[in-house]
């Protein structure tokens, strides 16, 4: 062999596949699962992840890998990864990338695309009608970044910005377009390990701030801290519970951060707006100092921001600290405003509480009236749970999901009842999780979402509680979850209907149509999902009266195995004791 072959066999050991050097990164990064789709475009990552440890988890539909990968990122707190195809299996997945970018959960999308040398000469499924190889403008309104890759040099770099911006600031969903041919394109062997992931320093709060803080609350007449779906359970929270101890403060908590706080917690108000208690609605209006951490004020949280509901800003000062700068001050004005981690803040705050007020403090009867209030709210709903009616009460389906379920279960809701209903009147216990889609408020996210869930936790009860709307939107999700002996718990709580929506149309224009499901003869029409999934390959049950509920859920909960509960429901409004500007908007009340 010549010296020039030998410089040149040598010269190819050290190159590899841009997507074999991609996997390696991947790994390094600690990525253990993607989720998504094959495509013409994206089978050599494929074929480079199967002779690596990091395993693929096919969907049938790339909205399900979405929400998945969602639901994994919720779950452990990594960055989830999708992998799609160009044009329309990346168009599947917009709705489950967007519900992600909305709830602030990180996650990593890489899509294949047309070749770089065919650009704007219509390749097979090139999205190019307003530009030659545009499909990242599709993504843009919802991620934070989008990146089109134009030299396969750039791979790794851009790779590293992408986790990095996912996770960086608040969490969220970033794109990253590949070409087809850069996958095969090779690379240095080591040109990955050249960009390694660095963990993002959050900011603190500074100490000035945690004093200013410390003293508008021990100054408070009537304080309240208002939790968003940014506080998660840890330091912050152990710190959180240390603070309104200690100064007695009551708890109110949005839709998402249900369970930050446990539900048993003696100041815990439970959530305000539209589906709050009115207890909870007027510790808010009448707060004169409100701790507000990592949270939006969304519109039903807030009665549409309407003062004479939910929040009056001013006369109360709010303290509002969240990540995200935009989200400061959008819809109150502030008395203070921080950007600032909220671990790292909370803590800070009761240092500098616990300085200047030594002693502990104790408001006449305000734990007295939340226990009142709160034990009121269980017992009647557990009271409505004892109904023997078939089709089932809904709050009877709450009630023996609350008795079967182990204390660390983990529920997963899509909308309608299996949201709202869970929020408002569930006793989640202790050691239980709540995840829901809260920005997007998404039907389908609840099937797939649990999914993921139970793939990184896998020790765990984990159930889907659906409506037929959401399940029918993601049946995907089943067979996903019998090819990955994932025994995620499907409860379909099957009104034959829309039914959140049928009832507000009801209540507005005085009848539904085009919200309930009917066969051609106008009837009632339902899929039987049980049956459904039983031709997956997961358990069914089909019940026939309100007593097979229990027995089912406690024969799903032990054989550990995907179930399909296929549950009838009557349709039955969530109580709304607040506000939201939707019911004046059609009876043409407009601001």
């Amino acid at each position: 062999m010549s010296v020039d072959e030998l410089v040149d066999t040598g010269t190819r050991q050290d190159m590899v596949s841009a997507a074999q050097a991609m996997v390696a990164q991947l790994e390094s990064y600690g990525v253990e699962y993607v989720f998504g789709t094959c495509g013409h475009t994206n089978i050599a990552l494929l074929d480079a992840m199967g002779r690596s440890g990091v395993r693929f988890v096919i969907a049938r539909h790339e909205q399900a890998a979405a929400h998945a990968a969602d639901g994994y990122a919720r779950a452990t707190g990594k960055p989830g990864v999708v992998l799609l195809h160009v044009g329309p299996g990346m168009t599947n997945a917009v709705t489950g990338v967007l519900t992600a970018a909305m709830d602030s959960v990180p996650l990593v999308v890489i899509t294949g695309d047309v070749p770089s040398y065919y650009y704007g000469r219509h390749p097979h499924q090139e999205v190019n009608l307003h530009a030659d190889a545009d499909q990242t403008a599709i993504y843009r309104p919802f991620v934070k970044r989008a990146w089109q890759v134009q030299r396969v040099a750039d791979l790794p770099r851009f790779v590293e910005r992408a986790f990095w911006t996912a996770t960086a600031g608040r969490p969220g969903a970033v794109l990253l377009s590949i070409p087809m041919d850069h996958f095969s394109r090779q690379v240095p062997r080591d040109s990955a390990a050249a960009y390694p992931l660095a963990t993002p320093e959050r900011p603190a709060l500074s100490a000035d701030v945690a004093s200013r803080v410390a003293d508008l609350l021990v100054a408070a007449e009537r304080p309240l801290v208002y939790l968003g779906g940014g506080v998660r359970r840890g330091r912050g929270t152990d710190a959180l519970r240390a603070l309104v101890d200690h100064l007695d403060i009551p708890v109110a908590h949005s839709l998402m951060a249900k369970g930050a706080l446990p539900d048993s917690h003696p100041l815990v108000l439970g959530m305000p707006g539209f589906w709050g208690l009115e207890l909870t609605n007027q510790y808010t209006r009448e707060a004169d100092v409100v701790l507000a951490l990592a949270t939006r004020f969304a519109e039903t949280d807030a009665s549409s921001w309407d003062p004479r509901h939910t929040w009056q800003f001013p006369p109360g000062k709010l303290i509002q600290i969240d990540i995200d700068p935009a989200e400061i001050g959008r819809n109150f004005p502030v008395t203070i405003g921080a950007v600032a981690d909220v671990t790292d803040a909370i803590e800070a705050i009761n240092a500098a509480v616990q300085q200047r007020a030594p002693a502990s403090r104790t408001r006449a009867g305000l734990r007295e009236t939340i226990a009142i209030t709160r034990r009121t709210l269980f017992a009647e709903s557990r009271q409505r749970g004892t109904s023997d009616r078939f089709p089932l009460r809904p709050e009877r389906i709450l009630a023996d999901l609350r008795d079967a379920l182990p204390p660390d279960a983990v529920l997963v809701t899509d909308v309608g009842w299996n949201k709202n209903g869970v929020a408002q009147c569930y006793e989640l216990p202790d050691d239980g999780r709540f995840i829901t889609p809260g920005g997007a408020s998404t039907m389908g996210f609840g099937p797939a979402a649990a999914v993921g869930v139970q793939i990184a936790q896998p020790e765990r009860t984990v159930v889907a509680l659906i409506g037929d709307g959401g399940m029918g939107a993601q049946l995907p999700a089943v067979p996903m979850a019998v090819e990955q002996g994932a025994p995620v718990i499907f409860v379909v709580m099957n009104n034959g209907s829309h039914g959140t929506i049928s009832d507000l149309q009801s209540a507005n224009f005085g009848r539904s149509y085009g919200c309930d499901f009917t066969g051609p003869d106008g009837k009632p029409y339902s899929p039987d999902f049980a049956a459904y999934g039983r031709a997956c390959g997961a358990d069914g049950y089909t019940l026939a009266s309100a007593d097979d509920l229990g027995p089912a859920l406690r024969a799903a909960v032990a054989a550990r195995r995907p179930a399909v509960l296929d549950v009838p429901m009557v349709n039955e409004p969530v109580p709304t004791p607040g506000h939201w500007n939707i019911k004046d908007i059609y009876h043409g009340l407009f601001e």
